[in-house]
């Protein structure tokens, strides 16, 4: 049987006027999202938090099984349930910002990244597009288990840039995947088996661009509590100039 704990912290950063990361931390239905909307002023905030409430909503919609009319997009046999509700959640996410940016031009153009963890008994199923990043923190090691969807990761997994040089580079933040509104996002899942004391943090790239993976592995070995390790995480970013917002969550699995 899994239990999660979880703590999450979200904050602006010191260059930014307006937070557009957006989270849920759903402990009652094992939901947990970090989005970092894209397209300036209201309209990434706007972005980022439409995503995360329509997969929210279908999540709810869906923990009792497939919704009453039948699911809303095709059904991939080749995912596990909780696969198809995350997938079909950033899917109506996506229709839901095409909706916004048909009806309000100031709104058109916006887009978000999203990362997500649907927990149940034995795993966690993760859904992915963009440049928000999901981690495992497992015996002392934090390992990234999602690919970022960027110009620089890309260059990265090409061996033509080091991630030291990707968080300086003029074009770190060009997002090649993402919920645009426009056709349907191929979503990246992955199923983690649960072991007792992982811990998985997701969160934006305004940690994971700005503070090495050594310094992250520093925060989270100090052994404090979940909430203090997710501010330690926010403060170091900010230290190192936030020049971002800042999202984090922690899910901490105790397998009994």
């Amino acid at each position: 049987m899994l239990r999660i704990v979880s703590a999450a912290v979200s904050h602006p950063g010191l260059r930014r006027e307006q937070n557009e990361d957006a989270y849920c931390a759903r402990a009652d239905l094992g939901l947990y999202v970090v989005a970092d909307g894209m397209g300036g002023h209201a309209a990434g905030e706007v972005a980022s938090r439409m995503a995360v409430d329509a997969i929210e909503a279908f999540v709810v919609e869906t923990r009792d099984g497939p919704p009453a009319g039948g699911w809303p997009m095709p059904y991939d046999p080749s995912l596990p349930l909780d696969g198809n509700r995350l997938t079909i959640g950033f899917q109506l996410a996506n229709q839901s910002l095409a909706v916004a940016a048909a009806g309000n031009p100031a709104l058109r153009g916006m887009a978000t990244t999203a990362s997500a963890a649907l927990t149940s008994d034995e795993s966690v199923v993760l859904g992915h597009i963009g440049d928000s990043r999901i981690y495992l923190w497992r015996d002392g090691t934090l390992r990234q288990l999602t690919t970022d969807h960027s110009w620089v990761g890309d260059r990265i997994r090409a061996g033509m840039l080091s991630e030291s040089d990707a968080r300086q580079h003029p074009w770190r933040n060009v997002v090649t995947r993402a919920i645009t509104g426009g056709d349907d996002p191929l979503v990246d899942v992955i199923t983690v088996p649960a072991e007792d004391g992982d811990c998985l943090m997701l969160c934006s790239d305004g940690l994971s661009s700005v503070v090495p993976l050594a310094m992250m592995q520093e925060v989270l070995s100090a052994g404090h509590t979940l909430e203090l390790t997710c501010r330690a995480l926010v403060d170091a970013a900010n230290d190192l100039g936030g020049p971002d917002n800042i999202t984090v969550a922690l899910l901490r699995a105790d397998v009994e």
